[in-house]
C-alpha cells in the first residue's frame, strides 16, 4: 500500500497548529489509508513545538522536527522532507488558507503517473495591493525564470519519492524549492483551489522575506538579470558615442560653445546610479557562490521525535 507523507513547515503557527490537524483528521487523514504528518519547528520562539508534541500524543502517525534555529521556510521543508518515509509527499502550509481537501485531489492526480502535482490557486480572498504584487511576482518568474511556473503561483505541491531524492542531492541554500521542484522536470500535473485570506494569527511572511524570495528565483535558476545588465550597458555605450559624435560636430562644423552642465550632471548621476545597482547585481552572485563555497548544511535538526518516543534526539 502507497504511503503519503505531509510536510507542514511550523514557525509561530501555536495558534492554528491544533485547528490545522483537526481540519485533516476530519476532511482528508482517514482517506488517505497510510500516512504520516511531518512538523518541522523552524526555530518558533513561542510553544509551537509544545503543541506539536500534543498532537504526537494524540496520533502515532505524526513526527516532530525541531531545527536548532531558524532557517527559512526552504530549509524546514526540505529537512521535512529529508526524514520523511512516504512513497509521496505533499507540502501543507499551517495557517489554514488553503482547503485541506486538495490533499486528496493531489494523492489522486499522484496515483495516475504524475510525479510533481502544484496546487494552483485560481483566486484568493485577500487585499488588492497584496494580490497585484503577488501576480506581478509569479509573472515575472513565469515569463523571466521558468514558464512551467504557473502564473497564479502555488503555495504547496506533491512530489514523488523520486522528487524528493533529488531535492535532497541538490542540496542548495539561497533558492526556491518550488523552483528546484518544476527544474527536475518531471511530469506535472494543476490541482486549483481558492486561496481564503488569514483568518488566525499573523503573518510571518514578511517585505523583506518577499523580496529575498524573489531574488533567490530569480538568481538561482535565470540568467536573466546578468543579461539585463549587459543589454543596459550596451544601450548606454551607443547613447554615449552617439552624444560623443554630436558634441564633437556640433563644436568643429557649427562652433557651438559647450554648453549643459545640467543636462550633464543629470546624466553622470544616473549612470552612476545604474552602476552602483549593477555592481549590488553582481555581487548577489558573488554573495551566492561565497555562502555556496563554504559548504554549510541548508538546515541543522536538532530533535527528532516519533510515535513511542519520548526524548528523541538524533
Amino acid at each position: 500500500m502507497s504511503k503519503i507523507s505531509i510536510v507542514v513547515p511550523v514557525y509561530y503557527n501555536s495558534d492554528t497548529l491544533m485547528m490545522l490537524y483537526e481540519d485533516m483528521k476530519e476532511k482528508v487523514l482517514g482517506k488517505l489509508g497510510a500516512y504520516e504528518i511531518v512538523f518541522t519547528d523552524d526555530g518558533s520562539g513561542d510553544n509551537s513545538f509544545e503543541i506539536m508534541e500534543q498532537i504526537r500524543a494524540m496520533d502515532p502517525n505524526v513526527k516532530c522536527v525541531k531545527l536548532s534555529r531558524n532557517f527559512g521556510e526552504h530549509a524546514a521543508l526540505l529537512a521535512g522532507l529529508s526524514v520523511c518515509t512516504g512513497d509521496c509527499a505533499v507540502t501543507k502550509q499551517a495557517d489554514l488558507q488553503e482547503d485541506s481537501e486538495i490533499i486528496l485531489e493531489m494523492y489522486e492526480s499522484w496515483k495516475m503517473g504524475n510525479k510533481v502535482v502544484l496546487a494552483v490557486r485560481s483566486d484568493r480572498d485577500e487585499p488588492a495591493l497584496k494580490k497585484f504584487f503577488a501576480s506581478l511576482y509569479y509573472a515575472i518568474i513565469h515569463k523571466c525564470v521558468d514558464k512551467n511556473m504557473p502564473v497564479g503561483g502555488c503555495d504547496c505541491y506533491l512530489i514523488d519519492r523520486k522528487v524528493i531524492e533529488v531535492l535532497k542531492l541538490l542540496d542548495e541554500k539561497n533558492s526556491s524549492l518550488t523552483m528546484q521542484v518544476l527544474w527536475s522536470g518531471f511530469r506535472t500535473d494543476h490541482i486549483y483551489f481558492h486561496r481564503r485570506d488569514r483568518e488566525v494569527g499573523t503573518s510571518r511572511w514578511t517585505l523583506a522575506k518577499k523580496v529575498k524570495l524573489a531574488m533567490d528565483s530569480m538568481m538561482s535558476f535565470s540568467y536573466f538579470p546578468i543579461r539585463f545588465i549587459s543589454g543596459v550597458g550596451f544601450v548606454f555605450f551607443l547613447i554615449s558615442i552617439v552624444w560623443i559624435l554630436e558634441v564633437i560636430y556640433e563644436a568643429v562644423a557649427i562652433g557651438t560653445p559647450i554648453r549643459g552642465w545640467a543636462s550633464l550632471m543629470c546624466l553622470i548621476l544616473f549612470s552612476s546610479g545604474m552602476i552602483m545597482v549593477m555592481l549590488g547585481m553582481i555581487g548577489e552572485y558573488i554573495w551566492r557562490t561565497l555562502d555556496a563555497s563554504r559548504n554549510r548544511p541548508p538546515f541543522i535538526i536538532d530533535e527528532i521525535r516519533e510515535s513511542g518516543e519520548d526524548n528523541g534526539i538524533k
